[in-house]
């Protein structure tokens, strides 16, 4: 069975969700990490699964597959966790 670009990308969300809990319960594991590394590591772990789930999400409105909601659904919150830690990263320091 093959997945549907709206369901993929509900699930990146929820990925990129439980990056998030496991950076904040892990946090002080960074504490001798130098502070570029840490921000490259949010940003693979946080900003680029959303990025690329905002990607399917716009490829399965373009495609018109079937449950063209979910696809709507999961673009809107991974659009909006992908700018929010595109400014806590950027502002951050």
């Amino acid at each position: 069975m093959r997945l549907k670009l709206g369901v993929i990308s509900m699930l990146l969300f929820g990925l990129s969700v439980i990056f998030l809990f496991l950076l904040t319960m892990f946090e002080s594991l960074f504490s001798g990490v130098p502070l570029i590394v840490e921000r490259l590591i949010s940003a693979l772990l946080l900003i680029v699964p959303s990025i690329v789930s905002v990607i399917f999400g716009a490829m399965s409105l373009q495609r018109k597959e079937a449950p063209r909601w979910m696809a709507v659904v999961a673009m809107l919150p991974n659009a909006l966790f992908a700018l929010f830690h595109i400014a806590v990263l950027s502002f951050a320091g």
